[in-house]
C-alpha cells in the first residue's frame, strides 16, 4: 500500500507545484513520471534492507536463485526510476517498467496465496493486489503512451 501512497501523493503534490509554476510550469505527465520514480525508488529499497527476506520468499519456488532475482529487479527499479527523470527516456523506461511488474506478478499472486507478510505486514489479497498492479502498469503506460512530442 506503501508503493500507492507514494504514487498518490507525489502525484497530487507534483501536479499542484506544476500548476503554480513551482518552481516552473510543468503538466501532468512530468508529475506523473516524477511520481513513478519516487515509488519505485521506494520499492527498490526494499531489495536490500530489512525487507529483503521478506521479498525472497515471495519468489515462487520454480525460479532459480531467488536472491539473485530480487538483486536484479532491484537494481532495474533503480534503473528505470532514473530513466523516469531524463524526458527522452522517460517513455522507454516508463514502459519496461510497465513490463516489469508484468514480469514480477506471479511474485505477488504467489505471497498472496501463501499469506506472506513484508517487514511483519500481511501483503495484500489477490483482487487488491491485482487492483494496484493494474494502477500501477497503467500510470506506467501513460507516461509511454502520451509522451510529448519533439
Amino acid at each position: 500500500m506503501a508503493p500507492f501512497l507514494v504514487l498518490v501523493s507525489l502525484f497530487v503534490l507534483l501536479s499542484i507545484l506544476g500548476y503554480f509554476h513551482l518552481p516552473v510550469a510543468f503538466g501532468w505527465w512530468t508529475a506523473l513520471r516524477f511520481s513513478l520514480a519516487g515509488m519505485f525508488l521506494l520499492t527498490a529499497s526494499a531489495h536490500w534492507g530489512k525487507r529483503r527476506p521478506d521479498l525472497i520468499r515471495m519468489v515462487p519456488p520454480q525460479f532459480p536463485s531467488p536472491g539473485a532475482l530480487v538483486t536484479l529487479t532491484g537494481l532495474l527499479e533503480l534503473l528505470g526510476a532514473a530513466g523516469l527523470l531524463i524526458p527522452r527516456t522517460a517513455p522507454y523506461a516508463a514502459l519496461g517498467l510497465a513490463l516489469l511488474l508484468i514480469v514480477l506478478f506471479p511474485a505477488n499472486i504467489h505471497a498472496a496465496r501463501r499469506q506472506l507478510t513484508i517487514a511483519g505486514h500481511p501483503v495484500p489479497a489477490l483482487f487488491p493486489r491485482t487492483l494496484l498492479q493494474l494502477v500501477f502498469v497503467a500510470a506506467a503506460l501513460a507516461v509511454f503512451f502520451a509522451r510529448p512530442t519533439p
